[in-house]
């Protein structure tokens, strides 16, 4: 089995696994999508979405969080740690948006990198999740499950990124990238991960190797 054949076979088993397929982070319009991906940095999804409600009641719009007082952002978003940064990059990047690109969330990823606080994880999440465009979101799960699948040889996001270009049907890659997160949680963890209880375990060059 090529490892193009067995990128089009977990991304079948992982479809029958989870039908539906999205991100869970919450959000309702694209900036909000933008800096929950940012506070989501060394922090859970979980927590993220219990904070976010108050940060955008508070501040409603691009506009809003632009004009925000950076210490009030810092105290916020605190329980998601790092949160000195995070509100620096959260209040830097609105601000951009508002002035270089008229308050609308850019739709590639060369725009989107040059926000502040913005890597290639976050703008290939935007790109596919909120303009419907193929896109590769490299994050833990998906790195450590194609490693262990032997699609991809490195733990380096970008790297990882682009070994996976040629193998996946760019219509599939956004919503494969979504249920490896999925199945990284649920199964495959990174510690004791559930090799007995895995649709992937056929595909799996590390069973028994964990």
């Amino acid at each position: 089995m090529t490892k193009k054949q067995k990128a089009l076979e977990a991304i079948r088993l992982l479809k029958e696994r989870y039908p539906d397929a999205a991100c869970s982070l919450t959000y309702v319009v694209p900036h909000e999508l933008l800096i929950a991906t940012r506070l989501a940095a060394q922090c859970t999804d979980a927590r993220v979405n219990t904070v976010t409600p108050t940060l955008f009641g508070k501040y409603p719009s691009i506009d809003a969080l632009a004009g925000a007082d950076v210490a009030d952002i810092e105290e916020i978003i605190r329980p998601c740690g790092f949160f000195k940064t995070k509100a620096k990059d959260i209040v830097g990047m609105c601000t951009m948006l508002r002035d270089d690109f008229g308050g609308v969330v850019p739709d590639t990823l060369e725009e989107l990198l040059k926000l502040p606080g913005i890597g290639r994880k976050t703008a290939n999440l935007v790109v596919g999740d909120i303009y419907g465009k193929p896109a590769i979101v490299c994050d833990t799960h998906c790195i450590r499950l194609t490693n262990r699948l032997g699609l991809t040889t490195t733990k380096d996001p970008k790297k990882t990124e682009f070994e996976l270009m040629p193998l996946l049907p760019p219509e599939e890659s956004n919503n494969f990238c979504h249920r490896l997160v999925m199945f990284g949680r649920d199964v495959c963890r990174a510690r004791s991960p559930q090799c007995a209880a895995c649709e992937l375990e056929p595909l799996c060059v590390s069973k028994g190797k964990q």
